[in-house]
């Protein structure tokens, strides 16, 4: 009787220590899928892997200065609240350091609220960031697309001309989503529009107005078919790549195109579209940049997109995933990740790369 008591409380045993080591692994697997899903959703998260920094951001701008990568994007908020412009900095593309408040409306004076979609050039010494501001809806309206100079690529930016660069609609395009582009000669391109509209147009020298093109208009209309905002243009292999955002940047369709030509006023034949949702990662993925690791044939697409689970106009968080082309040159579709890129640092070069 006794043997039989013992046997059953070393099985009872042996059958307790089985439920409360079972117990305390679900305890452990449970409370970690929670953290998972944070990282995964939330602009908080670590800075390495995708988003690559904190914080609501769009509309990426992504440039080489020196011996930094840089992003300048959108302060992703009601449009009330868009009053400054934040920018990052990298020497890796992994580990990034923030330079808050670069420009605001104190100090462009006519710019108000809607302070969108940056884009920094370096010339002569100085950088130009460009944006748009307002959100004018009629040439009637005070805004459209300004720049600002500094000294240095983290700013402080001031005004550039004391008024807009472009405050007019013309061809239909509506003055934002602004993009500089400069060309194997050194003219630099302004092209630009919302509203299902795009223009080009080229810069004088010193960026306080506008020098007329070939056919004697100062803003040439190349929208392509599809073409809703967004615009970026860079080149290799000798052509010209142009690319733009598709649908409602508001809605999971939003995504990025692209066409190909031999010269920067196109025509511009659509190829199609490289980056898209995927309801695996995320959604709304589009107003996208591209960055060339300077002398090597090595691609990366720096671009917004909206967490899984995230409805809010403004929930958007900056990433960067690789950017391949197949042997005909063609772009081939990206694959959205939560890991990212790997590290890559940078060898100083002189000015800016786009």
């Amino acid at each position: 009787m006794q043997r039989l008591l013992k046997g059953e409380l070393d099985c009872g045993l042996r059958v307790s220590l089985v439920v409360v080591k079972n117990f305390l692994l679900l305890l452990v697997v449970c409370a970690s899928l929670p953290l998972a899903s944070a990282q995964e959703k939330s602009p908080q998260s670590s800075a390495v892997g995708n988003p690559v920094f904190p914080g609501w951001y769009a509309d990426p701008e992504g440039i080489v200065f020196g011996d930094k990568y840089w992003i300048y994007p959108t302060f992703s908020a009601p449009y009330g609240q868009q009053t400054f412009l934040d920018a990052f900095s990298s020497p890796d593309l992994v580990h990034w350091t923030k330079h808050p408040r670069i420009v605001d409306t104190g100090a462009i004076k006519w710019a108000k609220r809607a302070v969108w979609a940056p884009c920094v050039v370096e010339k002569d010494g100085r950088y130009f960031l460009f944006f748009g501001a307002n959100d004018i809806q009629s040439d009637k309206e005070p805004g459209g697309i300004g720049v600002a100079v500094a000294e240095r690529p983290e700013g402080p930016y001031k005004d550039h001309l004391g008024k807009p660069l472009v405050d007019k609609f013309h061809n239909g395009a509506q003055p934002i989503d602004q993009f500089v582009f400069k060309d194997k000669d050194g003219s630099h391109y302004l092209i630009y529009g919302g509203w299902r509209h795009c223009n080009i147009a080229k810069l004088n020298k010193d960026f306080t107005g506008f020098e007329p093109l070939p056919g004697g208009e100062v803003f040439k209309e190349i929208t392509p078919e599809h073409y809703v905002e967004g615009p970026f243009m860079f080149m290799r292999g000798g052509k010209y790549y142009f690319m733009w955002s598709e649908g409602g940047w508001t809605g999971p369709d939003y995504s990025v195109a692209y066409a190909v030509a031999d010269s920067p006023f196109g025509p511009f034949k659509r190829e199609g579209k490289i980056l898209q949702q995927d309801p695996q990662v995320a959604t709304g993925a589009g107003h996208h940049s591209v960055i060339q690791v300077p002398g090597a044939d090595k691609w990366f697409i720096v671009y917004h997109r909206r967490p899984l689970g995230e409805t809010g106009a403004n929930a958007r968080v900056t990433c960067i995933d690789e950017m391949h082309f197949d042997a005909r040159g063609k772009i081939k579709p990206v694959r959205m990740t939560f890991t990212g890129v790997a590290g890559q640092p940078l060898k100083k070069v002189v000015g800016g790369e786009k």
